[in-house]
This record gives structure tokens, C-alpha cells and sequence, in this order.
């Protein structure tokens, strides 16, 4: 169970705790168990700040806690904090970030259940769409109902999401695609054979909406499959 602590202090010296953190990460490369950090100023009060860390789980961060460098950095920021910082533990109950969910609509509704009405509820109607076998970039929504029609007369498919991230608007998604060619594709009369290729998507997200997508694969791994190369 992931683990976050959060840190509520009060410092005019910002600068100097920016550079005790910074001093703190050099020296435990390939030690430290922390898996990610935030730092936010109060917008109503410029001393006022809260550190948000994250460990992979409540054992990781006691771990940490045993790095003698812990200490030294925790010794050196309470020196330059106006009062003893506050510390809350937390136990993660819930993290979802609401980009990913539609990501994984468009691969499990749209691609995997051909459900194409979800395409209005989750593209933006100026989506951009760019594919490795092409070279013009789509504009719109019905280049995805396009390229979903196609796959699926083409294969009976599924996708594997073995890895997926998020950071800010972009949602990384590194994806295995199964199928059975049962109609033509791209020229190549159905086989009957399994294809498999790997492939990563990235969405730009905007209002809750995909406005922009990047397609990365394995197209030659799949034409082999295929008996075309």
C-alpha cells in the first residue's frame, strides 16, 4: 500500500531549504526509497509550505527513515523553518488520476468493444491524431472511428496494458496487442494467423477531453506475423 507523508512548515528561507533537499537527493542515489515528492507555497502566505512524499509502501518509508542522511536533512531544514515542522502519515486508500480513465476507455470500449458512441464522450472534436504509419497527422474524431473500423474488420484483437503513467495533461500507455487476422489488411488477405506487437500511446488531455494522441509500435514485428515481410 503506497504511503505518503506530508510535511506542513513555515520558512523564509525557501532557497536554502530547496538546496538542503537538493544536497539530501545527490548524496542517497540508489538508497533512498522515496518514490515521489511535491512542494507547494501557500498562495495566501509566501512562508507557509507543504511537502507531500511518497513511498511505495509504510515499511519503504521507515526504511528511508534509517538513511543517517534522513536525519541530517531533517536536522538541517527544522534549522532553517520558523517552528517545528508538522508531520501527518498517511495510508493511500484511493489515487486515481482521472486522465488515465480515459486512456483505458478508449482502449477497452472503443478499441476492445468497438463501442464507437464513446468516441463523442472522451475526443475532443479537434483531436489530433498522430500514427507511425503515417505521415499526416488526423484532425477530428471520425480519423478514430476510421482507424477503429478498420482494425476491427481486419483482426479479433485485444490489448494488455502492461504499464501505464500520467504526468500533468499526458498519459503514457505501453500496451501489448493479440489478434487473429480474420479480413484484410492493408492489402494482405486474411491468414488466419495470431500477430502480437507492442506499442505505446501518449494522450494529451485538456478539459477532461484527449485532444492530441502520439501511436508508437511494432509495425514491422506485426507485417512478419503476418507473412508480408
Amino acid at each position: 500500500m503506497t504511503f505518503v507523508q506530508i510535511v506542513d512548515y513555515e520558512t523564509s528561507r525557501p532557497e536554502a531549504v530547496d538546496e538542503v533537499i537538493d544536497r539530501y537527493l545527490e548524496k542517497t542515489k540508489g538508497r533512498r526509497t522515496v518514490s515521489h515528492t511535491v512542494v507547494g507555497r501557500d498562495r495566501e502566505s509566501e512562508t507557509h509550505f507543504v511537502d507531500v512524499v511518497e513511498f511505495p509502501s509504510y515499511e519503504a518509508a521507515m526504511k528511508n527513515s534509517h538513511l543517517p542522511e534522513t536525519d541530517t536533512m531533517f536536522q538541517e531544514m527544522t534549522a532553517l523553518c520558523d517552528g517545528m515542522p508538522r508531520f501527518t502519515n498517511l495510508d493511500v486508500v484511493r489515487d486515481e488520476h482521472l486522465n488515465t480513465l480515459l486512456a483505458n476507455r478508449m482502449f477497452g470500449e472503443i478499441a476492445m468493444k468497438g463501442d464507437l458512441s464513446v468516441v463523442d464522450e472522451i475526443f475532443a472534436t479537434d483531436y489530433r491524431d498522430h500514427d507511425i504509419s503515417r505521415p499526416e497527422v488526423k484532425i477530428g474524431r471520425d480519423g478514430i472511428r476510421e482507424d477503429v473500423r478498420m482494425w476491427r474488420s481486419a483482426f479479433d484483437f485485444a490489448f494488455t496494458l502492461d504499464a501505464q503513467t500520467a504526468q500533468e495533461d499526458y498519459v503514457t500507455t505501453l500496451w501489448t496487442f493479440s489478434g487473429k487476422h480474420r479480413g484484410e489488411f492493408m492489402g494482405i488477405a486474411p491468414t488466419g494467423r495470431d500477430c502480437t506487437m507492442t506499442g505505446t500511446t501518449v494522450f494529451r488531455c485538456e478539459d477532461a477531453m484527449i485532444k492530441e494522441g502520439w501511436w508508437h509500435y511494432d509495425a514491422m514485428r506485426l507485417m512478419r506475423d503476418l507473412g508480408a515481410m
